[in-house]
């Protein structure tokens, strides 16, 4: 299917998907959920405009964006290298992975009384909860892409001469990107959750501060403007990571289906074989192999001139010891 129309398919999955919305909404309808107490499309649209004319909004926008950047960015660049490092080495396993296998599985909202704790203002603590929700899927990922890379590529680093820290640039982060970027994208979710939680509980301004104000004013409506603004916020900042990451491991193998499920545009070992085999399709070719009567053919020709040759010699040992004789009697 070409890309336009994928784009045109998305489109109506999403219509479809108001147009359901707003027809349970609007008729009120009450089975099993109580779709009577929703607001309706065009209400959230209404909201939603009048939301955007104030500049409460963007401040909240911008706000939101700044705590979850900054608290990814430290997340992902924490993770990546206590990642590396339990990976690499036995001493810091042996010191770090006790104390963080202990913390990882506490949930990051729960350290929201320990950030007020421990930083003097709400923003940091805002930002240490994005951080820790993010730190933790970037550095598993990340240990376990380190410890799957094969140890033929560092053998042979060392063979042509390279040290420690040129394994580490050409053969472990390369390696280890795809593993990476895969931590990276559930991180950057896990943010958007723990971050929204954060503001709240404890924040003054932002999309998840905003969103709980509209709950407690009973603004149904706005609560739902927030809700669709977090989902948008999360799929673009998602997108970007994925889009970053396709980018830096663009060497990776690519596979698309198409309606039929077949694959399509595989880049593969077996493709890269066959380009480089009809790269080189004009270069002289090698004379082919001689078939086996061929083989025994020739065999009997070089037994035959070897024959030849040892009676020729023969021959000529002969003629010499008469020539000899000869010559020993005419002295005589």
């Amino acid at each position: 299917m070409p890309k336009a129309g994928r784009y045109a398919l998305r489109a109506v999955s999403l219509a479809a998907a108001l147009g359901v919305w707003q027809l349970l909404t609007s008729l009120d309808i009450d089975l099993w959920l109580r779709f009577s107490q929703f607001p309706t499309v065009t209400d959230v649209a209404r909201a939603f405009a009048d939301r955007v004319s104030g500049p409460d909004y963007w401040t909240d926008l911008t706000d939101s964006l700044t705590r979850i950047l900054t608290g990814f960015l430290l997340a992902a660049v924490l993770g990546v290298a206590t990642g590396v490092l339990v990976a690499r080495s036995r001493l810091a396993e042996d010191l770090l992975g006790p104390v963080l296998e202990v913390i990882r599985p506490i949930p990051a909202i729960a350290l929201v009384p320990v950030a007020i704790l421990l930083f003097p203002s709400n923003e940091q603590g805002i930002v240490f909860i994005t951080c820790t929700a993010a730190f933790f899927p970037v550095l598993v990922s990340t240990r376990h892409a380190v410890r799957a890379l094969t140890p033929v590529w560092e053998e042979a680093v060392l063979t042509m001469g390279g040290g420690r820290w040129r394994i580490l640039a050409s053969v472990v982060l390369p390696g280890a990107l795809p593993g990476i970027f895969g931590g990276l994208s559930v991180g950057i979710g896990v943010s958007w959750i723990c971050v929204i939680s954060a503001e709240m509980i404890s924040g003054q301004y932002g999309v998840g501060y905003r969103t709980w104000q509209d709950y407690t004013v009973v603004n149904y409506a706005g609560v739902f403007v927030g809700m669709v603004t977090i989902g948008v916020l999360g799929w673009l900042t998602s997108t970007a990571v994925e889009l970053l990451g396709r980018r830096l491991t663009r060497w990776l193998p690519r596979t698309s289906y198409d309606a039929g499920g077949r694959p399509r545009n595989v880049r593969t070992a077996v493709t890269a074989v066959t380009e480089v085999a009809e790269v080189t399709a004009g270069a002289p070719e090698s004379p082919a192999p001689a078939s086996k009567s061929e083989n025994t053919e020739n065999t009997e020709k070089s037994a035959k001139s070897a024959k030849s040759a040892k009676s020729a010699k023969s021959a000529k040992s002969e003629n010499a010891e008469k020539s000899e004789e000869a010559r020993d009697g005419h002295l005589v």
